[in-house]
């Protein structure tokens, strides 16, 4: 299963990955999802149709999206981004990079809240 690999953005995603990584990409990465912290392996900077997403998780098709400042001002292609990648059968949960930054243990909370309902919906 390929999960909409899109091996065209490869080098683009490598190129976030070690570019232009956000504060709040770097602390959740770090403090959770890197090294199977949950019990789930999650992927950085993934390509995913015509997309790249921030964090990925194939077991649980889960994607986690960390938006900075500049997504408030794209809301709408965030909207249009989000509604197709959920109709390719992913569940988006998205944090502020401000959260991250100011007030992670809500959102470690919600993470693991998360991923423990995905693994009880998928029997995992």
């Amino acid at each position: 299963m390929n999960n909409h690999y899109n091996k065209k953005l490869k080098y683009f995603a490598q190129e976030l990955r070690t570019e232009t990584v956000s504060r709040g990409e770097k602390y959740i990465w770090k403090a959770t999802l890197s090294r199977k912290q949950l019990g789930t392996g999650f992927k950085r900077q993934r390509p995913i149709d015509r997309f790249i997403v921030d964090f990925f998780c194939q077991e649980l098709q889960l994607i986690v999206e960390i938006d900075g400042n500049s997504h408030f001002k794209k809301e709408a292609y965030d909207r249009f981004r989000q509604d197709k990648l959920e109709s390719l059968g992913y569940t988006i949960i998205r944090f502020s990079e401000g959260s991250v930054l100011n007030n992670y243990s809500d959102v470690h909370e919600k993470l693991v809240h998360v991923i423990y309902c995905l693994k009880e919906t998928l029997g995992k």
